[in-house]
This record gives C-alpha cells, structure tokens and sequence, in this order.
C-alpha cells in the first residue's frame, strides 16, 4: 500500500498557521509528502523546507486572487497539489495548514487504508472533528461547526477538491462514499492571538467576498472580539497532539470564557432533542455513508 500526504499553504507565519505541525502529524503514514506552496509574503517556502524530510515534494505557485467566489482558489490549490502525487499511490491523505493529527490514532487510520484499498468502492474515509477556539483550552460545540470531514480519498482523479476546499466530490457533483474512521482531526483555525486573526478574517474573507463587502462587515479594529462571536463553547479536557506542544506552550495572549454563559439557540435544541430521541441528524454532510 502506497500513500501519499498533500497540502496548500501561502502566508504561513503572517497568519500562524502551525502547518509544520500539520504535516508532521500524517507524515509518518506517507510515502511522500506534496504540498503547493502559494507565492508569499514571508518566508513560508523556507518554514517548509525546514522540514527537512526526502518524503516532502514541494510545488511552488500563484494564487488567482480574481477567484472569490465562495472561496474557489483553495479548492484549486488543492487540486494543484493532488494532481502531483504519485499515479501508483493507493490512497491520498489530506491535511489542511491549521488541521493536525493527533498521533494516538495513527494505527486506526493505517489499519483502515489497509482493510479498504482493494475495496473500490469506498472512494474516501471519514474524520471526527474538534475546532478549537479562542485559546487551546476550548472547543466550539455548537451546530455551525462540522463535525465530520473527509481527509483521505483515494488516487482517483475524477475526485476534486469542492468549493473552498472543505470537502471532495466526483465527476458530476456526487458525493463520496465513505467509512467512518475512529480518528480525529484537530483543527486550530480559531486559535492565534487576536491581532493575527483580525488580520486573517480581514483578508481572507477577500477570498469569498468584495472589497466592499468585507469593508462594510469585516470590523475595522486591531484586535479580533473572540468574545462576540461565540456561539456555544466547552472546556477542553484532554491533551494535544504532541507535534503541537511548542505551539500550545507559547501562546502569548489571554482568552477565558465562563460557559454557564453559553446560550443554546432554539434551533440547536431542536436538532440535539431530535438526534437524542429519535435519531435523526441533520448536520451538513458532503458525502454518503457506507457499510461495506
């Protein structure tokens, strides 16, 4: 079994994204390693190739900044990325630059690529999420943020990567078929300290939307207000993947909540009475579950 890990990333460090993290974390489950690296505005080619591994394949390119609607240029960096992995790969993993794997599930996810590679008709595996808020000490609980992703897909090229690069399709618009794996992905794209994510919101929502537009809604300010767009939080009580430790070490900002404080909309009851009592959920889902 041959798999091959694959990324995009531009402005890693203006926007502290822990992309080295990112890659470390799958890496020992890949034969090779391909990552797009966006022309930037900092040294992120070098963060890269610090990395220093003969798995690694870089490819550098450009961004089309013209592409804004619904945040269409990730989903063609991944591609780009996806299109350089090796034709003899079974299986392609990926990761996205604030997403990290935690190392206890390793063997999970190397036993299922193993058990599914001969099956063709699973196109992709499945991820539980956790999204990380504020600080590495809270995760955001409330029915907006997906719970479930596909990260790995198999080396399929009529498979592509899907409007701002969250999920997979095939041919004309349909979804994967995929396995549940019990593994999860970290994702940290809530997590820096204020004035880096006020400078990332005000950018890359550039990505979706016009300068007017983010002009008119995107608040004017240094500091992103963590506080103002909470929904619903929970305290974190487990630990992180170890590659994220020096990250989680030298956080430099201060962010608490006091949970009695959540307010759970009516909706988010609804859903939860409905998944409780009877099953059904409708949380987002880009794909379809199989039973092999």
């Amino acid at each position: 079994m041959k798999v091959s890990g694959f990324s995009f990333v531009r402005n890693a460090i203006k926007y502290d994204y822990p992309v080295v993290a990112s890659i470390k974390s799958i890496l020992p489950l890949c034969d090779e390693f391909v990552i797009a690296v966006g022309k930037s505005e900092d040294n992120t080619l070098e963060l890269i190739k610090g990395i220093n591994s003969p798995k690694l394949k870089i490819i550098e390119t450009i961004w089309d900044d013209s592409l804004r609607e619904g945040g269409r240029v990730l989903a063609v960096e991944t591609n780009k990325a996806f299109m350089e992995i090796s034709k003899d790969s079974d299986w392609a993993f990926y990761i996205q630059a604030d997403e990290v794997m935690y190392e206890k599930h390793l063997d999970v996810v190397y036993d299922n690529m193993k058990k599914y590679k001969d099956i063709k008709e699973i196109d992709g595996l499945l991820f539980n999420y956790l999204h990380f808020y504020g600080s590495y000490d809270y995760i955001a609980t409330s029915s907006k943020w997906y719970k479930h992703e596909i990260r790995i897909i198999r080396n399929d090229k009529r498979i592509y990567s899907y409007k701002d690069a969250q999920g997979f399709r095939k041919k004309e618009d349909e979804k994967l078929n995929v396995v549940p794996l019990d593994a999860w992905i970290y994702h940290y794209g809530w997590v820096k300290h204020p004035s880096i994510m006020q400078r990332k919101q005000s950018d890359f929502n550039k990505l979706w939307h016009s300068d007017e537009w983010v002009e008119k809604k995107i608040e004017g300010t240094s500091s992103f207000n963590y506080q103002k767009h909470i929904t619903k939080l929970e305290l974190f009580k487990g630990t992180h993947p170890s590659v994220m430790q020096g990250y989680v070490n030298k956080k430099n900002w201060k962010f608490d909540y006091d949970i009695s404080m959540n307010k759970e909309t009516f909706k988010d009851k609804f859903k939860r009475l409905l998944l409780k009592t009877m099953g059904i959920d409708f949380s987002y889902k880009n794909y379809k579950i199989i039973k092999p």
